[in-house]
């Protein structure tokens, strides 16, 4: 039972990172590989507002989400709408430059020593026994955030009207944008979108068990579960960050902990040789790329 329990968490984290690589490349068509490092920058923003409300943690979680949206708007408006039009491989090599930069500024400013914002805003993290296995309460709170942000996604993709000029700007772009669609308004709101949900990625971990400058790493390893499910897949993202996790998992169980950073990665090389456009993608999309 504490096998399976470690699982669902790590499924669950993964997939609340995946989202992001999906609602990207879904809309834009562009692989935002500098999304671990956003996931970060939400994890130091609580460090920042720690600071500012260190008796209210409710306050300084909400305000560290809030400013990962600002981030997420930032991002876009002062860089990646200039790659608007550009080739795909400018846009990808755009984001791995702003996910060095970020690292650099992060160490910067916070330098690289591990931090603990719970024991700043007295947030407790005590043991919960579920059905015979033991997780943390902030593992049980990914759990619940993860559920929660698939359904909100879900619902708003399907039935928003802002949702169905996302999908409509992801299928045919020329066209949304003849019928009125603003595709600039779309972009910048769905790298605001896929920010936050990273970001409380972020926070949920740093709470849980700190963060310093290797949480990058997290948000790596969650890249070959979305690629799996399929980069244009939301549903896909669930599955294939569960076949990740259930993998990682199952290797520090049963054969040798030091594999466990690179089973992610060799079903990511597996999936690319055999099914490159993931188990739920379309080939039609994954072939522009």
């Amino acid at each position: 039972m504490q096998l399976f329990a470690n699982i669902v968490v790590l499924t669950a984290l993964y997939a609340l990172i995946s989202c992001g690589y999906v609602l990207i490349y879904r809309v834009s068509r562009i692989l935002n590989l500098a999304h671990g490092e956003l996931m970060m920058v939400g994890a130091y923003l609580l460090v920042a507002t720690a600071g500012i409300t260190p008796d209210n943690p409710v306050v300084a979680v909400a305000l560290a989400a809030g400013l990962s949206i600002i981030v997420g708007l930032m991002v876009y408006l002062f860089l990646m709408r200039r790659m608007t039009g550009q080739s795909v491989l400018a846009a990808v090599l755009t984001t791995i430059a702003l996910g060095i930069l970020i690292r650099g500024v992060v160490v910067l400013i916070f330098s690289a020593q591990s931090l603990h914002p719970a024991h700043e805003l007295g947030i407790q993290n005590p043991s919960l026994a579920i059905g015979g296995a033991r997780i943390s309460l902030m593992s049980a709170t990914l759990v619940a955030v993860t559920g929660i942000v698939y359904a909100a996604l879900f619902l708003f993709l399907a039935r928003s009207r802002w949702g169905m000029r996302m999908r409509a700007a992801g299928q045919n772009p020329l066209l949304a944008a003849q019928r009125g669609v603003n595709l600039h308004v779309v972009y910048a709101l769905t790298w605001a979108i896929s920010t936050f949900t990273g970001s409380l990625a972020g926070i949920i971990v740093a709470i849980d068990t700190g963060l310093d400058s290797t949480m990058v790493l997290i948000g790596l390893k969650a890249f070959p579960g979305a690629l799996v499910g399929g980069l244009d897949s939301l549903a896909g993202a669930l599955i294939g960050s569960a076949i990740v996790a259930a993998s990682e998992i199952l290797m520090i169980r049963h054969v040798n902990p030091l594999l466990a950073d690179v089973i992610p990665f060799f079903i990511l090389l597996l999936m690319l040789m055999v099914r490159p456009w993931g188990l739920f993608g379309t080939r039609e999309e994954l072939d522009r790329v």
